[in-house]
């Protein structure tokens, strides 16, 4: 016979008049005159138990209850005192009458309240069992669970295999440091860790299996921020026959359906928007259309100003000047003081911005007399007059500017719009819009500049696909080679990418003559790949989502630590485990690895 015959927060006035028999974790316990209340809770949430001293054996048990221990209650479902209902509950509007209780396990004295709302994530992370029973944490959890569901169901319906790939494979360069593992067994050798399964997607697609996909950990040994970690869940997908637009109409399809079935949100269109464009406006391959801020492109209108930090920047090779104009700045009540000005400088230098030029919009009717910024006398009266009507400016704006190589004022701007907009002053001022804003970036360059290196990188990876003409600019103009690569993006947040792949080896050569790896190299690396793309490779191209992304975005968490069961910290650490740990001296033996003198290794 089943120890339960209902979860806790699913009892509702349907059973009414009915014997229910819970098991779950006594949340509190409150003694009221004579009267104990237990607010009983498991994954689906509360009841509240009666607990009456007409029972002597079981009112005596229930005297003796503390903050999570593991119980049993067998009693009556009745409904709540008038005024005592409790609307955030399901269970709230019902109470249950004890008649048996057993206590399964007691607990000793937890180190927080499950309900304390202000516990710091270090605290939360070391006792991540107990900060897993929290329901913002369950709810989190099931979430992610429903999400799964969801993608596994959509795929299921469009034909798509579930495939496992290798967890120990070959290390190759896919643009984050690799996780690897000796082996015991071929001494000085190592496996590593997949950054994904990109390489074994395109084989099955060689293979002939059409349709796959997989939900799946992935590895970087990377810098972390809030939406990384070094394992992270995947959705990996791939496909065969299918041309860019194809692909994209069917996964926008897929989350649209997603979001719809498991937050009842409707994400609506999707605007495209080319990668140029989206830096040309935002300086961001991935903007947040919810802030109602862009860019004005400034660069030629100040190549002969007097004020140096523009024209610099104006005329060097690769340099950029762009302005962004914010309504209502520089009103003298509500607008962005001065002190917030010095806070914003402050803020973008973390980008590489040397500093943060600005101009405030009093009185346009007064010409130079109504601009107030130390920068204006060094602007001559052509360039402003054109920056103002650019912008759109009126009295009442200010206008910052960002004035270096187009990396920085991108980084830099782009950072400064997200921030202003986000802020209190960005919300009262109609800066943000709270909604739901999806879309396409497409027509990425194949290929970025590597300035230190002095030799071209991939931009998304060496096995994506040029537009179609593109191909012998990857020899004459890498810098004009635009891909078929295409990312998905929500509220400035890349939920996926992906691309067309190079099915032809005589193309894959191309692209990495033009990324300076040797014939020899490549075979070295990705000859497996190399070798099976004679074989009648098809056309094929797949993406990638992040499930712990796309949960974190439906759910508002800050961190994407808080809808994964065990996350490391921002140091790649886990504090629940204390991993990762020393190996006693027999297992690195067993693997023929020496550790180096701790100074020694930092002095090399």
């Amino acid at each position: 016979m089943a120890m339960r015959s209902h979860y806790c927060g699913l009892v509702t006035e349907a059973l009414l008049g009915q014997t229910v028999t819970l098991c779950g974790w006594v949340n509190r316990r409150r003694d009221h005159g004579g009267v104990i209340f237990v607010d009983l809770r498991d994954r689906e949430g509360y009841v509240q138990v009666v607990c009456d001293p007409d029972r002597a054996e079981m009112f005596k048990t229930a005297e003796g209850l503390r903050n999570e221990f593991c119980i049993q209650v067998k009693g009556l479902v009745r409904a709540r005192p008038d005024g005592t209902t409790n609307d955030s509950l399901k269970s709230g509007k019902i109470e249950v009458l004890c008649h048996e209780l057993n206590v399964l396990n007691p607990s000793v004295t937890p180190p927080f309240q499950i309900d304390d709302d202000n516990l710091s994530e270090t605290t939360r992370l070391t006792h991540r069992v107990l900060d897993l029973r929290r329901p913002y944490m369950q709810n989190n959890l099931m979430l992610r669970y429903k999400v799964a569901m969801e993608v596994r169901k959509f795929l299921d319906a469009n034909g798509f295999v579930d495939i496992e790939t290798p967890m120990l494979t070959k290390s190759t360069p896919e643009g984050a440091r690799d996780y690897l593992v000796p082996s015991r067994v071929h001494d000085g050798q190592f496996f590593a860790l997949p950054q994904s399964p990109q390489l074994f997607k395109q084989l099955l697609m060689v293979a002939g299996f059409d349709r796959y996909y997989q939900i799946t950990k992935c590895f970087r040994d990377e810098d972390l921020r809030a939406d990384r970690q070094p394992e992270f869940t995947q959705i990996d997908i791939e496909t065969s026959f299918l041309s860019e637009q194809d692909i994209r109409d069917m996964f926008q399809g897929m989350i649209t359906t997603v979001f719809k079935n498991t937050i009842g949100v409707d994400l609506g269109e999707f605007p495209v928007m080319t990668y140029q464009d989206a830096m040309y406006q935002y300086g961001s391959d991935k903007p947040d259309l919810r802030v109602k801020l862009q860019f004005t492109e400034v660069t030629e209108l100040m190549r002969d100003v007097d004020f140096k930090v523009f024209s610099g920047a104006a005329n060097m090779e690769g340099g950029r000047v762009v302005a962004l104009r914010v309504p209502g700045g520089s009103r003298e009540n509500g607008g962005i003081s001065r002190g917030e000005i010095d806070a914003y400088t402050e803020f973008v230098k973390i980008y590489g911005a040397k500093g943060l030029a600005y101009i405030r919009v009093n009185e346009l009717a007064k010409g130079r007399d109504g601009l107030q910024s130390p920068i204006v006398k060094n602007i001559h009266d052509a360039a402003l007059n054109e920056v103002l009507k650019r912008s759109g400016a009126q009295d009442g704006d200010l206008i910052f500017f960002g004035a270096d190589k187009a990396k920085i004022v991108n980084d830099a701007i782009g950072a400064l719009r997200i921030k202003i907009g986000h802020s209190e002053f960005g919300k009262k001022n109609g800066l943000f819009e709270a909604r739901w804003a999806p879309m396409w970036v497409v027509d990425f360059p194949m290929f970025e500049f590597d300035e230190e290196n002095q030799r071209y990188t991939a931009v998304h990876h060496p096995f994506t696909a040029p537009k179609e003409g593109h191909e012998d600019w990857m020899v004459t103009a890498p810098e004009k080679c635009i891909s078929q690569g295409y990312d998905m993006v929500l509220n400035g947040w890349e939920m996926g990418g992906g691309s067309v792949r190079i099915h032809r080896a005589d193309v894959q050569q191309k692209v990495f003559d033009a990324l300076k790896i040797t014939p020899e190299e490549a075979q070295m690396k990705f000859g497996f790949l190399l070798d099976a793309l004679q074989y009648g490779a098809p056309p094929h191209g797949g993406l990638a989502f992040g499930l712990d992304r796309i949960v974190t975005l439906m759910t508002g968490a800050e961190s994407i630590r808080d809808v994964i069961a065990f996350p490391k910290t921002q140091r790649a650490q886990c504090l629940l485990t204390q991993a990762p740990s020393p190996v006693d001296e027999k297992q690195l033996r067993e693997l023929h690895i020496r550790l180096r003198n701790p100074d020694a290794a930092k002095a090399a």
